[in-house]
């Protein structure tokens, strides 16, 4: 990879015109001079869409229609994608500062890795200086994610040939297919990682696998499932030790956003 690959950063949204904005221009507040910007709606009925044609051409890639879920809109992204790394940064969500980009390059150049993530914090709806919880993400580690551990997705930058070689997002899973994503690049294919020790991304709280009782429920069904899609036997107890080993993250406080 060039010493300044071209990254493509995809949002997903559906009726989100009380974020999207913040969205985008966190992304083009960016210090790095590479990035498109693609931005999947799934046909929004309020006025997401008239915020994004706002933008003109500067949302390299725009398309609004119905979709089958979340994990749909992001193969569309990575489809249309044309950068050498993708990541995602949905409607809820916000980079810190202005050099998470540059920072996330850098880190790929250091390493020759072909997958980079970092920390993530939950902040308040409003008031986006309220930290509400903090994923410390740490390093990975094979035991660990038998153990539960896993990466805040919002971080995951990914080398588009991983995706290229190694497929997309199922479709068939609803809450948790970023999950069996990371199990079957990180765990089954063994792709190369990187930690990069940084809050990356500000997540306001709600999210699709924590909106409801019924999408945790199944979310933690749907995390067993996926270890079986990728030919492992789950972990003993996975539906157990997963929730439990995020307890931690509704105490600690970081010490600085960026």
């Amino acid at each position: 990879m060039n010493k300044n690959p071209k990254i493509s950063i995809i949002t997903v949204t559906f009726n989100g015109e009380e974020t999207i904005k913040e969205t985008i221009e966190s992304v083009f507040s960016q210090d790095y001079n590479n990035v498109e910007h693609i931005i999947i709606d799934g046909k929004s009925t309020d006025g997401t869409i008239d915020i994004i044609k706002s933008y003109g051409d500067k949302i390299s890639y725009f398309i609004s229609e119905q979709d089958d879920g979340i994990y749909d809109a992001m193969n569309k992204g990575i489809r249309a994608a044309t950068g050498d790394v993708i990541g995602v940064l949905n409607s809820d969500d916000f980079y810190p500062c202005n050099h998470i980009i540059s920072d996330v390059v850098k880190k790929f150049n250091d390493h020759d890795t072909d997958s980079v993530y970092g920390d993530l914090v939950y902040v308040d709806d409003e008031q986006t200086d309220k930290v509400t919880r903090y994923w410390q993400s740490k390093h990975f580690s094979m035991a660990k994610i038998r153990k539960g551990w896993t990466l805040p997705h919002p971080t995951f930058f990914v080398k588009k040939k991983v995706y290229d070689e190694f497929g997309l997002y199922s479709i068939r899973l609803k809450s948790a297919a970023d999950y069996e994503m990371i199990i079957r690049l990180l765990y089954k294919n063994k792709i190369s990682v990187s930690y990069l020790p940084k809050i990356l991304v500000k997540m306001r709280i709600g999210g699709i696998s924590n909106y409801s009782i019924w999408n945790r429920l199944r979310g933690n069904n749907e995390d067993y499932i996926a270890w079986k899609m990728n030919g492992f036997y789950p972990p003993l107890f996975i539906r157990i030790i997963k929730p439990l080993s995020k307890l931690s993250q509704f105490f600690k406080r970081p010490n600085n956003d960026a």
